[in-house]
């Protein structure tokens, strides 16, 4: 089978720029494609690894690439080679980045940086049609030889389970979370200790000048 599912996503918010999902691939559920957006939307803002595999619980497994700010992700069965996921990944990005170049020059990372929009690139889904019938096949001739001339060591790729990867993210933002509680209370911290710190010299200086001011309306 194919890669079944392929994104493209902004690192920083994980905002999906193009997706696409195999034909006739019933293993994908929508559980899957919730779990694609997570995992971009956990990337966000981290130094992740710049390849990863993230296995499901269902004989499915993810394959990310991150690469000039941009994530490339996508879904194949297990029994599909490693290699070959991130070879398909390493063509995807150097077919989007061409495209980008295409279409903006120069200019490519402030258009992927100031759209809001998701699917603003949904054009480019008819390469990743393109690219993905090229990689139905593992055993096929042209697939072979990508892998013999491939020299990327795929031992060093770290491998996840998915739960252990959104629970991360979970975490992440309870720390997030946790952070901001503590400056909030720190300011109140800081507010609260000078308030203290004026009654202190109020209750230690005031009779002090109490009295003079009383001296004074004597004299």
């Amino acid at each position: 089978m194919p890669p079944l599912i392929t994104f493209v996503a902004r690192l920083s918010d994980g905002l999906p720029l193009v997706a696409n999902t195999a034909p006739n691939s019933n293993e994908v559920t929508q559980d899957h494609k919730n779990q694609a957006k997570d995992i971009l939307r956990g990337l966000g803002g981290t130094r992740g690894s710049a390849r990863m595999s993230i296995d499901t619980n269902n004989q499915l497994i993810f394959h990310y690439l991150l690469r000039d700010s941009l994530c490339y992700l996508t879904l194949t069965e297990q029994s599909y080679p490693k290699r070959l996921a991130f070879l398909y990944l390493e063509e995807i990005a150097d077919a989007f980045l061409e495209s980008l170049a295409n279409d903006h020059g120069d200019r490519w990372r402030e258009a992927i940086d100031t759209t809001a929009r998701p699917y603003a690139f949904i054009k480019f889904d008819t390469t990743i049609q393109r690219k993905r019938k090229d990689f139905v096949d593992p055993t096929s001739r042209q697939n072979t030889t990508k892998l013999n001339e491939d020299l990327a060591d795929i031992q060093s790729i770290m491998r996840k389970n998915i739960n252990e990867v959104l629970n991360r993210g979970e975490k992440l933002e309870n720390v997030s979370n946790i952070s901001n509680n503590l400056v909030a209370e720190s300011k109140k911290f800081k507010w609260g200790a000078k308030k203290l710190s004026w009654q202190a010299m109020v209750n230690q200086y005031g009779p002090i000048v109490a009295a003079g001011g009383v001296l004074g309306v004597v004299l």
